[in-house]
């Protein structure tokens, strides 16, 4: 028991009409990287919130203890000085300050009568920007900095609080996979110094990669902890959902049928820069069939769909067909009324109005079709959001709630609901599972499924290379903007998937 760090005992913590945390128990030793994982509402970010000071002393039960003694933290700033510091998934950094001045905000250096010593500041945020490997000067601006850079000035900042203990919830999800190596490269250099890490991932691969020990929550209860090499994603699974998932990717034998969407010679260029970002790229879409678009990050995946769409860049040359009929798309508005529908990458950005409830964003796209003389039908927006409420079986205690309220993968069935309420003859998925627990994620796959077996054409771009290969009839890859592969599903491998993403071939 030496070399605990944290003991968590019993913690329990309720909402109005809920128990979110009921008897929780989690330790993380010295110098280890503790891998925190269950579906969204599995109770691990309020678990997070209670030990990081965000839910204070009296407003749970149970105890927590660091370095054998039980702390009664008040506010954030209290497990900070405890040496505990918490890094959201959204980053609560200032971006028009410069990296320096996010570092000692609130604590800033200062000589007489209270004027910062900049010297002093430079000198420290330096040193510590040198602990994460991050090469820039502390005079740069965050919003100068890419994703992965400024989740590495907010470990930085942490780090210059001393923190002990790092809490990351979801640091990859927005991060390129160079980005991701890099910041996992690091977490490891910073357990041989001897930081702990508690890190809350939906990527199982990155979790058993990265991790030491593993505990799984369920329903606001721990269901197991072990070390990595006893947790097998396959027991992990399990675990998380409470059953088996033997069939991860639920894909259907089907055979395709008419083209229904045709692209040709489409080449798209950059609004701001002009650089070209798609490079004449053809392809089809057939009934019945599920197309998967694979690609390393800034291949042009989403830049093709898109402006396809009508919601991005600066066409150049090329055409479009559906149906058999030519596209003639200026905005999104045009795309849906000639019959296609866009799952955005960045649901809460483009997908959702966070602030609107789950009838309001289901209705969204479709409030020409609701409305009679510029007057929206209520009861027949009721009607329409309480279908998808049901039919996708999302969990939410009614369709007033804020969708700012319900976990990931429900958020992700009302933008699903949103585009099924348009009719699409083509439905676009651009990483419909990113941020999304494993349940949820099966879910999804049986929806477009289902979609397929209805006659819409699904497209599907990930980056999560087993799900582009478990799901789709066939599979499109694209280097720098250029379709340099076609596969069907029983030629497919990740070898040769990712030759013609690198564009080795």
């Amino acid at each position: 028991m030496a070399d605990l760090l944290l003991e968590m005992r019993n913690i329990t913590k309720e909402f109005p009409g809920v128990r979110a945390l009921d008897g929780v128990s989690f330790d993380v030793r010295k110098g280890e990287i503790h891998a925190l994982v269950g579906e969204n509402g599995a109770g691990k970010s309020t678990l997070m919130k209670v030990l990081s000071g965000v839910y204070p002393y009296g407003t749970y039960g149970g105890d927590i203890v660091v370095d054998g003694k039980v702390q009664r933290y008040a506010k954030i700033r209290d497990s900070e000085e405890a040496g505990i510091a918490i890094i959201h998934q959204e980053l609560a950094l200032v971006k028009q300050m410069t990296i320096a001045e996010n570092l000692h905000l609130g604590a800033e250096r200062t000589k007489a009568r209270g004027v910062i010593d900049w010297n002093e500041t430079f000198h420290r945020t330096a040193a510590a920007l040198a602990e994460v490997g991050l090469k820039v000067t502390p005079a740069a601006k965050v919003v100068d900095l890419g994703v992965g850079s400024q989740q590495l000035v907010e470990i930085a900042k942490a780090l210059a609080k001393k923190a002990r203990l790092l809490i990351l919830d979801e640091p990859t999800a927005a991060l390129t996979e160079t980005e991701a190596e890099n910041l996992l490269r690091i977490l490891g250099t910073l357990r041989e110094r001897g930081v702990a890490c508690v890190y809350i991932s939906h990527r199982l691969r990155e979790v058993t990669r990265i991790s030491d020990r593993i505990t799984v929550l369920r329903d606001g209860r721990t269901v197991v902890t072990d070390d990595k090499v006893k947790m097998p994603e396959e027991r992990m699974i399990k675990n998380m959902v409470g059953r088996d998932l033997a069939h991860l990717f639920p894909h259907r034998d089907r055979t395709p049928g008419e083209t229904v969407l045709e692209v040709k010679n489409w080449t798209v260029a950059d609004p701001v820069t002009g650089d070209l970002r798609v490079r004449d790229v053809s392809f089809q879409v057939r009934r019945g069939e599920i197309l998967g678009i694979a690609g390393l990050m800034g291949a042009g995946r989403t830049e093709l769909v898109m402006s396809l769409f009508g919601a991005w860049g600066d066409r150049k040359t090329g055409e479009a067909w559906l149906a058999g009929k030519k596209l003639q798309i200026a905005s999104p508005r045009d795309a849906i009324r000639q019959g296609l529908g866009l799952i955005s990458e960045d649901r809460k950005r483009y997908g959702l109005v966070l602030g609107m409830d789950v009838k309001e964003n289901s209705t969204l796209a479709s409030l020409e079709r609701l409305s009679r003389h510029g007057i929206i039908d209520r009861n027949e927006e009721i009607r329409s959001a309480d279908r998808y409420v049901k039919e996708l079986r999302t969990k939410t205690p009614s369709l007033e709630q804020q969708v700012r309220n319900l976990s990931g993968g429900n958020q992700q069935k009302v933008v699903v609901a949103k585009w099924l309420l348009t009719g699409p003859k083509v439905l676009i998925l651009d990483e419909p599972t990113r941020g999304i627990d494993v349940g949820a994620k099966v879910e999804v796959y049986e929806i477009m499924n289902a979609l397929v077996d209805k006659g819409v054409c699904v497209v599907m771009i990930s980056s999560e290379l087993p799900e582009v290969l478990g799901m789709s009839d066939r599979i499109l890859v694209l280097h720098e903007g250029r379709l340099t592969g076609e596969f069907a599903r029983a030629e497919a491998s990740e070898q040769k998937v990712m030759v013609s993403a690198t564009g080795a071939a």
